[in-house]
C-alpha cells in the first residue's frame, strides 16, 4: 500500500471488540455463572478511518465510553485490533519494535508512569536507563523541562506528596525524556486548575514546535483543543463521525453568530444572527454611531462537538430507505 512521505499515522477500518462476562442478580445466577459463563460481545472501535501528517496536532474528541482510549491504547501498542490496521511510520504498534517506540509517548492523565513513594527525579532515572538515553542528553532535557514547567523543587518530593498539578508536569517529563515524536495524549489536563491548564498548554505548543511533534490530544477541556489545535476528529459510540479543521467545524455545523457591540455611552447590544446576515447586521451597527467595540464569535466549540454527535445519532436512527 501507498503510504504519503508525510504521513504519519494511518488508520484503516480499526476495530477492536471485547468479550464482556453477562450474570444475572441473586445467588442462582452466581452459582450458574461458575458453571457456564455467558459472554456478550461489545465494539469499542468501529471501523475506524483516518491518517496524521507528521507534525500535526489533532484533537481526537468524543464522549465517555465512544472509543478515544481504546483507539490510543492501539495506536501505543497496548492492546491489538480485532480488524483493520494502524501503522505508525510504516510500523505496526502492536509488533512492539524498539525502532517503533522510541518515538512513542503515551501520557494517560489518570494513570501514573512514576513510583508512587520515590521523589520523581528517580523515575527519570529508571526512564534514561530504559530507553539508554546518555548522561548529557538527559541532563540537558531535564534541566529544560524543569525550567519550562517550574519543579526545580517539586522532582525531590515523593510522588505521593505531589498534588495534582506538580504529579502531570512530572508525568509529562518522564513520557518526554526519551525524546519522542508521536505523544499520545489522554486527558493531561484534567483536574488542573485553570492557571496549571494554560502552562500545560504552553509547555506542549512549544514540544509541538521544537520537536516536530505529532500530537493526537483527548480532553474534555474545549480550551485545550481551541489553543493547540488546527484539526478535530470527533468518535462517537467507536466510530469517526467528523474529521475536519476548527474553521470547517464551524462553517458546517454553526449556523449563527453572535454579534456583541459595546457603545460610548455604556450601552451592550447582543445579537444571534445567522451567518448570511453578518455583514449586513454588522454595518447597520456601525453606522449607528458610537460604537467603541464590536466583536463577532461563532458557538461556543463544546455546542458544535455536540452538534456534531446529534447529528450522526440522528442519521444512525433514521430508518432505512429501500429501492421500489
Amino acid at each position: 500500500m501507498y503510504r504519503h512521505p508525510d504521513t504519519c499515522i494511518e488508520v484503516h477500518d480499526l476495530r477492536k471488540q471485547f468479550q464482556v462476562p453477562v450474570r444475572g442478580a441473586g445467588l442462582k445466577a452466581a452459582i450458574a455463572s461458575v458453571i457456564k459463563r455467558e459472554q456478550r460481545t461489545v465494539t469499542a472501535v468501529d471501523d475506524v478511518t483516518f491518517t496524521v501528517r507528521d507534525g500535526e496536532f489533532v484533537a481526537f474528541l468524543g464522549s465517555n465510553g465512544a472509543g478515544k482510549t481504546t483507539t490510543l491504547k492501539m495506536l501505543a501498542g497496548l492492546l491489538h485490533p480485532t480488524g483493520g490496521t494502524a501503522t505508525i511510520h510504516g510500523m505496526v504498534p502492536g509488533k512492539r519494535q524498539p525502532a517503533l517506540l522510541s518515538k512513542l509517548a503515551l501520557v494517560m492523565g489518570q494513570r501514573s508512569q512514576l513510583i508512587w513513594d520515590l521523589p520523581a527525579v528517580d523515575s527519570f532515572e529508571v526512564q534514561r536507563a530504559i530507553y539508554r538515553i546518555d548522561r548529557a542528553t538527559y541532563r540537558q532535557r531535564v534541566d529544560e523541562f524543569v525550567e519550562l514547567l517550574d519543579i526545580g523543587e517539586v522532582i525531590r518530593k515523593p510522588v505521593r506528596a505531589l498534588s495534582l498539578g506538580e504529579r502531570m508536569k512530572c508525568e509529562l517529563c518522564v513520557a518526554l525524556l526519551h525524546g519522542p515524536t508521536v505523544l499520545f495524549l489522554d486527558e493531561p489536563t484534567i483536574g488542573l486548575d485553570t492557571v496549571m491548564q494554560r502552562r500545560i498548554r504552553a509547555f506542549l505548543r512549544r514540544y509541538n514546535r521544537e520537536m516536530g511533534a505529532t500530537v493526537l490530544l483527548t480532553s474534555h477541556y474545549m480550551a485545550d483543543v481551541e489553543e493547540l489545535c488546527e484539526r478535530v476528529i470527533a468518535i462517537d459510540r467507536g466510530s469517526v463521525v467528523f474529521d475536519g479543521s476548527l474553521d470547517h467545524l464551524a462553517s458546517e455545523y454553526a449556523s449563527h453568530k453572535t454579534i456583541t457591540a459595546h457603545f460610548a455611552h455604556g450601552e451592550t447590544v447582543e445579537r444571534q444572527v445567522d451567518r448570511a446576515d453578518v455583514a449586513e447586521v454588522t454595518a447597520e451597527l456601525l453606522q449607528s454611531g458610537n460604537v467603541i467595540d464590536l466583536a463577532i464569535e461563532d458557538p461556543p466549540i463544546e455546542d458544535l462537538i455536540e452538534s456534531v454527535y446529534n447529528g450522526a445519532r440522528s442519521s444512525r436512527n433514521k430508518p432505512a430507505l429501500h429501492a421500489v
